[in-house]
């Protein structure tokens, strides 16, 4: 097979190729994650209601996986700009090993330890029961996950960001479909309620997982990159990958494990409150699919510019990628905000659950327009290696976060509009720190 060139080029052109198909491949999940909560909110709000406990929950694991993703990611496209071919089977090889490690202490914690911490912290007892029920099924699927989430990591490495979609569709078409089939009792198949999305999603992140990883067999990946030849046991590089990942891996899991504690919190306000957090929750995870694609796309940039020793055009690229971030995440925004009835009614929670809905949803879109920079400068953190560094902007982040949802959903007992202002307080926290690293070019010369 001919050696391709790894490097890239800091045009639009060479970003947009990059990032759109990793778009599309977040939006198929997130659209089906959305399906999937409208069928939840068809067994009434108290579901809607738990579906967003649960959903957060798994959260936490999942971005788990993608700071092992971003850290594997940042080895593999250095060695892509290096183009260092045989190299990248090795990382991605040892990288399977730690992400299965990761998987099974997260299975661990959630079936000995969490339902315990859950009881202690959600009031109402119908909620408590079916979260708990919900998760001891739903984290089986973490393994799957996690091998899944691996192909990212060499394919948006190596600049095969349009192989990324066909994982993707092939888990939300089995989602979708298992979903109305095991939530309601069709097909032939058994009505299991608010438990059938659970099964239904494993069951498809494991679909997910046979598809991509038959791909990159059938397009020589594998091959190419010496996936699975002369594979030899590497400690040193197992620790280069810990020390890589495990910074980026706190920095996710602490982020969303605050969230965790805001929806708690939001839980103390009732069940509406919390449904109408879930629901903007899917606008994060639907319209935030540009600014986390253009965010993993910064991250693999700035490493393979590095790599190719380009340190001076890093900032320009990281302008670039901000201005089509930011116009993509605006368009969606201002559609949204048009009619935004339409988008809550989806939901079947009638027109009071929509009034008091909206002015949160306001709020909730300054915030994506935030992230959809914010996060790219945090991303080009990522790629200078400089792991650590991700970690104590996100640590200092989220103590002024946490502070300010407690002060404002518990301590004043404010409405729920007020408690999704703690979106502005994080991204603008998190884009400065970012912004005055990067400026500050204390990243330069910096080896992984």
């Amino acid at each position: 097979m001919a050696t391709t060139d790894l490097r890239v080029q800091t045009t639009y052109r060479q970003i947009l190729s990059m990032a759109l198909p990793i778009s599309l491949a977040m939006l198929v999940p997130q659209i089906n994650f959305l399906i999937n909560n409208i069928f939840l909110g068809g067994l009434g709000e108290h579901e809607l209601a738990s579906a967003g406990i649960t959903g957060v929950y798994y959260l936490i694991f999942a971005v788990a996986g993608s700071g092992l993703n971003n850290g594997l990611q940042s080895l593999i496209a250095r060695r892509a700009g290096q183009n260092l071919h045989r190299e990248i089977g090795q990382v991605f090889f040892h990288g399977i090993w730690v992400a299965l490690g990761f998987a099974f202490a997260g299975i661990a914690f959630t079936t000995l330890i969490a339902p315990g911490i859950l009881r202690a912290l959600i009031e109402d007892v119908t909620i408590s029961t079916q979260v708990i029920d919900f998760l001891l099924i739903r984290i089986w699927g973490l393994p799957f996950l996690y091998l899944y989430v691996m192909r990212n990591a060499l394919l948006v490495g190596t600049n095969q960001t349009r192989l990324l979609v066909w994982g993707t569709l092939a888990e939300a078409v089995t989602n979708i479909a298992l979903d109305y089939a095991l939530i309601y009792g069709h097909g032939g198949l058994p009505k299991l309620g608010f438990n059938g999305a659970a099964y239904a999603s494993i069951l498809a992140e494991a679909t997910g997982l046979v598809v991509i990883y038959w791909i990159i067999h059938r397009k020589g990946l594998n091959r190419q990159f010496a996936l699975f030849e002369n594979i030899r046991w590497d400690p040193s590089l197992v620790k280069s990958i810990i020390a890589r990942s495990s910074p980026l891996v706190a920095q996710f899991v602490i982020s969303i494990a605050t969230w965790e504690y805001f929806y708690i919190l939001v839980e103390h306000h009732g069940s509406r409150a919390l449904a109408i957090s879930n629901t903007m929750r899917n606008i994060f995870g639907v319209v935030g699919i540009f600014a986390w694609a253009f965010a993993s796309t910064t991250n693999a940039m700035v490493s393979n510019i590095i790599g190719q020793g380009r340190e001076e055009e890093v900032l320009p690229l990281i302008r670039k990628i901000v201005k089509v971030s930011m116009l993509f995440s605006a368009g969606i925004i201002i559609i949204l905000n048009i009619h935004p009835a339409g988008y809550l009614s989806i939901f079947g929670q009638g027109p009071a659950f929509i009034a008091e809905a909206i002015p949160v949803l306001r709020i909730v879109s300054v915030a994506l327009l935030m992230m959809s920079f914010g996060t790219i400068w945090l991303n080009a953190v990522t790629g200078t290696g400089n792991t650590l560094i991700n970690l104590m902007i996100e640590v200092i982040t989220l103590i002024i976060y946490c502070l300010y949802v407690y002060v404002t959903l518990e301590y004043l007992d404010l409405p729920i509009t007020w408690g999704w202002g703690s979106e502005w307080v994080y991204w603008i926290s998190m884009f400065t720190m970012a912004f005055i690293y990067m400026r500050s070019g204390n990243w330069r010369g910096k080896k992984i």
